[in-house]
């Protein structure tokens, strides 16, 4: 039994309704799946843990690599697969990775756009994004919604009374290349500067993984009371392994250095302020799922 539904509010705009009062997520994003530096064994792993644990399934843009299109400057004839290296070349990535995620579609909620996909968009003229989603709920029968390249997904979670709290995440895949030294942080304060009423807000793109809290206060205008609440900030990393060693490379030439693997899993519980309170708040635990050479 299929343990949440999504509604699409808007185009970015989820709302995602889970039927108990805790539920696990698997946060990934930068996968760059038809990248022949991608660790499929590793990101097949966290898959199937997802579905051991019937875990709900978010992917923040960059699910695809997709750069070796004709029209594409960004092409480079080592970057691509055997299985890709044909005439049909995103058609070939499209109805590979229809096989290959069919396994998972059920649990995958939300597919958010990255720069390669928009990159996609741009230099070939196809949405690789909308094409797969709607294959892959063809083949597998299921609901997996395209986001945006940032957005909003609204988490309620279930008590058997049908009382119903809320975890809402503003996902954004990302922007800049991140700094040897900072590793995104600068971003992920403008990012928090810029936007309110959020539980989580969570970037990929740099290739990053790490995940702080924010603590913000409010005052209240009528009560004139002050509250504080917490802000999570998530940053995700990617399963490409482009550093190889430091042998050479685009990744390798620009000074970069190695970079985590793997993404976070999420769990969302309803409790209680106190043993005696009435009050309920949704409490988010964060627990990296990765591995490092």
């Amino acid at each position: 039994m299929k343990n949440f539904e999504v509604t699409r509010k808007s185009r970015n705009i989820h709302v995602i309704d889970c039927f108990d009062k805790s539920q696990k997520f698997l946060l990934v994003s930068d996968i760059h799946w038809d990248n022949p530096h991608c660790v499929r064994k590793l990101i097949k792993n966290h898959l199937d843990e997802a579905i051991k644990e019937n875990a709900i399934i978010v992917i923040n843009g960059d699910l695809f690599c997709c750069m070796q299109g004709k029209g594409d400057p960004r092409r480079c004839k080592s970057d691509i697969r055997p299985e890709h290296n044909t005439k049909r070349y995103i058609d070939a990535i499209i109805n590979t990775a229809v096989e290959w995620f069919t396994p998972y579609a059920k649990n995958i909620a939300l597919i958010g756009y990255g720069n390669h996909e928009t990159g996609v968009i741009r230099n070939v003229e196809t949405d690789i994004i909308e094409r797969f989603v709607e294959k892959l709920n063809t083949v597998a029968r299921s609901d997996v919604n395209a986001g945006g390249y940032g957005g909003t997904m609204h988490v309620n979670l279930m008590e058997k009374n049908g009382n119903a709290y809320s975890f809402v995440t503003h996902y954004y895949h990302g922007s800049g290349g991140g700094g040897p030294v900072t590793r995104g942080v600068i971003a992920d304060q403008r990012m928090l500067a810029m936007s309110e009423n959020y539980d989580l807000i969570w970037q990929g793109h740099v290739h990053e993984l790490y995940h702080h809290i924010n603590p913000v206060h409010r005052y209240d205008r009528i009560s004139k009371n002050i509250s504080m609440r917490y802000v999570h900030q998530l940053r995700t990393a990617t399963y490409k392994e482009e550093w190889d060693g430091g042998y050479d490379g685009f990744h390798v030439e620009r000074g970069r250095p190695p970079k985590p693997l793997g993404g976070y899993w999420m769990n969302l519980t309803i409790r209680r302020d106190n043993e005696n309170g009435y009050n309920r708040y949704v409490d988010a635990e964060f627990l990296t799922c990765t591995r490092y050479y």
